[in-house]
């Protein structure tokens, strides 16, 4: 077997998929990639068992077909150590032997055989469910909501993000819960009602492809898989297993307190003044009235504290709520208008954080439970 691959393409493609591979793998063979060789196009696989990433490369210089695992640090850091170049590889099917030939030299690879590398998980086809979706929704969900995803090895399903598909919406929610996040497309759409849940690495290797992509990525999941078809990619995942709780229950409807302030300016006095809060609870008293948010920390133990004013527009009776600082400042962060909305009911009860106006197909609402507040 034989191909020509220009090295800063080829190492484009492998970094992208390198991320799948698991430092504490117990399958020696999953630290490779799959090199798989066909009359037009160069396929590689990289694979932990839970999540594999596909990707392939048009050829036009290609002799032979077949298939090497190839170790994916060694191939990856030589790459890495090359300007930009044609590089000839050469495999020996027999012996596995990877000879690469560059300009000036010549490098060789001991390779595995390709039959110890685990098989693709297959589609269920008679329980599966397919659609199309935007690349710049996907992307958009996952950024929204991918921050507010658990790390609870006693409640699994809440370590994914929970994607639902109706015939008039397509949301999007993580809750570790201490905060919860919905983000919902209304110009997304199924003509089926269905849902899964989305591991975070899977969901983490979809950021990062998504922003190079410009087509439509086609969604086919079955109740254990899930497979993401983009240009270059194909990422397929095994779902998390489980029924995600019902969030809408925790989401509070009445809330006669509103406040409207300045996104940006919250968030840097939140910043400034989390600084003097006690270092175990992180916690950021608000006391909002008459038009004015205080925001106050104080750390008894080294007796420091922290005040500061904002102006704001206030609605509602005179209210002193906790929240956990670091907390704020992420859902804070991931708000992207110049105005926040805040709706509260009571200091007990769950605050609501959301864009001053959505766009026309987008709706989101990020939910912050309070902490008590030690008088």
């Amino acid at each position: 077997m034989k191909f020509v691959v220009s090295s800063t393409e080829l190492l484009s493609h492998l970094s992208a998929i390198s991320k799948v591979i698991s430092s504490k793998s117990t399958m020696p063979i999953l630290d490779n990639f799959l090199f798989q060789l066909s009359e037009t196009e160069l396929t590689i696989t990289a694979s932990d068992l839970e999540t594999t990433l596909i990707t392939s490369l048009e050829l036009d210089n290609i002799e032979g077909e077949g298939a090497v695992a190839v170790p994916a640090k060694l191939i990856t850091d030589t790459l890495k150590e090359f300007p930009e170049q044609p590089l000839t590889f050469q495999i020996d099917g027999d012996s596995y032997l990877v000879e690469i030939y560059s300009d000036n030299g010549k490098f060789s690879i001991m390779g595995q055989n390709a039959e110890d590398f685990p098989e693709q998980p297959a589609l269920d086809e008679e329980g599966a469910s397919s659609i199309d979706v935007s690349h710049v929704v996907l992307q958009k969900g996952i950024e929204k909501t991918l921050f507010a995803t658990a790390d609870d090895e006693l409640r699994p399903v809440m370590n994914g993000i929970y994607v639902e598909l109706t015939p008039d919406f397509m949301s999007f929610v993580a809750s570790d819960a201490h905060k919860l996040v919905r983000y919902r497309r209304l110009d997304a759409k199924a003509e089926f009602e269905s849902s899964f849940i989305l591991p975070k690495k899977p969901a983490s290797l979809l950021k990062n492809l998504l922003p190079k992509e410009e087509f439509d990525v086609k969604l086919e999941f079955d109740d254990k898989n899930a497979f993401f078809t983009l240009s270059n990619y194909k990422l397929i995942c095994r779902l998390v297993e489980g029924n995600y709780p019902s969030y809408n229950s925790v989401i509070p409807t009445n809330n006669p307190n509103k406040m409207m302030i300045d996104r940006l300016n919250f968030f840097n006095t939140v910043k400034r003044v989390s600084v003097f809060s006690n270092q175990a609870s992180n916690l950021v008293k608000l006391n909002i009235s008459d038009n004015q948010l205080v925001v106050s920390a104080q750390d008894i133990d080294f007796s420091i504290s922290a005040v500061e004013r904002i102006n704001c527009e206030y609605e509602g009776e005179e209210i002193e709520i906790g929240f956990k600082s670091t907390f704020l400042q992420e859902i804070l962060t991931n708000i992207s208008t110049s105005d926040v909305k805040v709706e509260m009911s009571d200091p007990t009860r769950a605050g609501l954080l959301l864009p001053a106006e959505n766009d026309e197909d987008e709706d989101m609402l990020m939910l912050l439970m309070p902490m008590m507040i030690n008088v």
